[in-house]
């Protein structure tokens, strides 16, 4: 009983409560035994419900003025009443409308200055960003009692800096005058110019990973053991005080930025908590920055005497007068990628059952093994970045049992396969991976299993690397199920070709499905053939052909197929087109599909110019499945929300881009004109 009955209650004249308490029945028999109900009592007690609904109604009204604590719904009206023009804030965009309300006040304060148009850049798009006026790089005439020192015609060749930043958006050199308008984005350098360079993508780090061995010698930062640029960890200014430098934005180190940082023992770059860091045998060592591209079968330099890094390619090599291994060599870095999607280390708390039981801990790299072969319910929880190799390479699920293999919240972990990963399970039995790197062997599905669920991993596409950093099988699938009554969720992964029998139900949501070519099969039957199961796609990437008994639903997706040869030509195509649709998608013309409904290409469009370009379709690519900035609008922004078709339509990429126009509308200073580029 709560105090507010209590109070209320005890107001009463006591003759009345007497005369309550002599009329007290008792509870019905479904209700607790040794409750009493007093009838008077318990009118009251809805009076005190409803007299606490109506407190915290007035407490509401208290807070409803204040744009931190008002309610979700009043934001939109304390904008109104600022002059705020309501943004696009689809969920899950991680865009906030009551931030941008809040800061209204203190921007406009500094209306027009760079400062404030960089910040809010930054706030209404959740992408760094960095503000040039053009003016200040344009060749002109001195003038005698206005010289300006910088304003130099020809670069100095002797400062390397300049030159280093060519072309990025902290190009300090000067242009002569550029006519054509900056808004289209075709020109750049003219007296009312100013530029807005936007970062798409993100610094992901990987912290104490084992460095991939070459030889004893050589070794790769990334535990695939291919060529990774390194990347900057951006550093976050808590007020508007400047302009963004190269370190507040995540660019590629270069081996020139790294040197210069090393020799002027600034620290900007190296050392725990910033971008990169090594360490061997548990301790941090010195390193210097050096060239290792390839030369031959060796690469360019030796190093006699140091540690030498590679930041373009991400390779470290040992010097030679170490002594004799094995060394335990850990790198942590970071890497450049565009959205939380496949495996990485970042936040996946929300998606995390942390009700499974029995919750078994694998520490060590040799430990996964043994896991897998004594639990078949419950959670298998990976707690280092680490790469794994099972050794039985067998999951097993006990019948209408629940098991989770998955990563620790923050973690990447690599399991490393050398042949084909099997997983069986009894009937009703559920399968989850989360958050794990599978490379070298395709995972097979046996058995009974009811549903296989595939979340935040990557299955690399192609199964592996060979020396050379290519797929060592690109046209391999990575993803086999023979057990019919299986359901198969794939979401926010990356994933290689999928085999199915008749039966497999497979949806595929926020992810990529990568053959490694459009003419390779993505999606077929077992013989890579024959059709697979029916096929649900929702704002996804498919490169490769696709063969399914049925396309239930495809949306905002993205199928990047060529024609193929007998007995299957189409691009895509469903065996069964009287039931199902496809939607605000790219699939070629000649495709075989249930009825298209503001597909792209339509009737009357041009084939070659309606085809989405992408800045690169090679998995490890920083830029990997990223929209080109040439691919056409109808594509770009052509979801039914009007974000991009696609595996990257969560981004949002359309709706930032609308949110910053409009901000500019208000806080560019008249007779300016601001073009928005993209440096990533």
């Amino acid at each position: 009983m709560s105090s507010d009955l209590d109070h209320l209650y005890e107001l009463l004249p006591a003759i009345y409560r007497i005369r309550d308490a002599e009329r007290s029945i008792p509870a019905p028999a479904s209700g607790p035994t040794d409750e009493i109900l007093e009838p008077l009592q318990a009118l009251v007690s809805v009076l005190a419900q409803q007299a606490r609904v109506l407190e915290e109604n007035i407490e509401q009204l208290y807070d409803d003025p204040f744009i931190e604590t008002c309610a979700d719904w009043v934001v939109p009206y304390i904008g109104d009443l600022v002059g705020a023009r309501p943004l696009h804030t689809p969920a899950g965009s991680g865009l906030s409308e009551r931030a941008d309300i809040a800061n209204t006040i203190a921007y406009r304060r500094r209306k027009g200055t760079v400062a404030v148009l960089e910040q809010l850049a930054q706030d209404v798009t959740g992408w760094r960003s960095h503000v040039v006026e053009f003016f200040q790089h344009l060749i002109t005439t001195q003038y005698l009692n206005h010289i300006r020192l910088t304003n130099l015609a020809t670069p100095d060749l002797r400062q390397w800096e300049p030159l280093e930043r060519l072309p990025t958006p902290f190009d300090s050199t000067n242009r002569t005058l550029e006519v054509r308008r900056i808004a289209p984005g075709r020109g750049r350098f003219n007296i009312p110019n100013v530029g807005i360079f936007l970062w798409r993508l993100e610094a992901y780090a990987l912290d104490d990973v084992p460095a991939t061995a070459l030889d004893a010698e050589r070794y790769r930062f990334n535990p695939l053991g291919i060529d990774t640029p390194l990347y900057t960890l951006p550093a976050t200014e808590p007020t508007i005080t400047h302009l963004s430098h190269p370190l507040n934005v995540p660019l590629p180190i270069s081996r020139r930025v790294l040197d210069s940082d090393l020799e002027s023992h600034t620290g900007s770059y190296v050392g725990l908590g910033l971008s990169l860091l090594v360490t061997v045998d548990g301790k941090a060592v010195p390193i210097v920055a050096c060239d290792l591209s390839d030369q031959g079968a060796v690469w360019a330099h030796v190093p006699r005497a140091t540690y030498a890094v590679d930041p373009v390619l991400g390779r470290l090599a040992l010097p030679t007068s170490m002594p004799a291994g094995p060394h335990d060599v850990r790198v942590s870095y970071h890497y450049g990628f565009s959205a939380d999607l496949g495996g990485g280390q970042y936040d996946r708390a929300a998606t995390i059952d942390t009700t499974l039981e029995p919750l078994v801990l694998v520490p060590q790299a040799d430990s996964l093994d043994h896991a897998l072969g004594q639990s078949h319910s419950g959670a298998i929880e990976i707690t280092d970045n680490a790469t794994h190799g099972p050794g039985t390479a067998t999951i097993s699920v006990d019948a209408a049992a629940k098991l989770e293999v998955r990563a620790h919240d923050g973690r990447r972990p690599v399991v490393q396969l050398t042949k084909t990963l099997t997983a069986t399970g009894g009937d009703e039995a559920e399968l989850t991976i989360d958050g794990l790197v599978i490379v070298g062997g395709a995972l097979e599905i046996d058995g009974n299993l009811r549903l296989l669920t595939l979340r935040h991993c990557t299955l690399v596409p192609g199964l592996g690397f060979a020396p050379d950093g290519s797929p060592a099988q690109p046209s391999a699938p990575s993803l086999v199920v023979k057990s019919a009554g299986t359901q198969v969720v794939v979401e926010r992964s990356i994933v290689g070709g999928i085999r199915t029998v008749a039966g497999v139900a497979v949806q595929v949501t926020d992810s990529f499905v990568d053959a490694g070519d459009p003419a390779n099969v993505a999606y077929a039957a077992i013989d890579g053939t024959g059709p697979g199961g029916p096929l649900e796609v929702e704002a996804s990437t498919l490169i490769g052909r696709v063969h399914a008994d049925s396309i239930p639903l495809a949306s905002n997706a993205i199928f990047l197929a060529a024609p193929g040869a007998a007995p299957w030509e189409a691009p895509v195509r469903a065996e069964r087109r009287q039931e199902g649709c496809v939607r605000f998608s790219w699939l070629p013309l000649e495709s075989q599909v249930p009825r298209r409904y503001r597909c792209r290409p339509a009737a009357g469009d041009d084939p070659l110019r309606m085809r989405p370009s992408f800045t690169s379709l090679r998995y490890g690519d920083a830029a990997y499945g990223q929209l080109g900035p040439r691919c056409p609008d109808e594509i770009a922004s052509g979801a039914d929300d009007e974000s991009e078709m696609g595996a990257f339509h969560l981004l949002y990429q359309p709706q930032r881009e609308a949110n910053l126009r409009i901000r500019l509308e208000e806080y560019l200073r008249f007779g300016l004109e601001a073009g928005i580029f993209y440096a990533s």
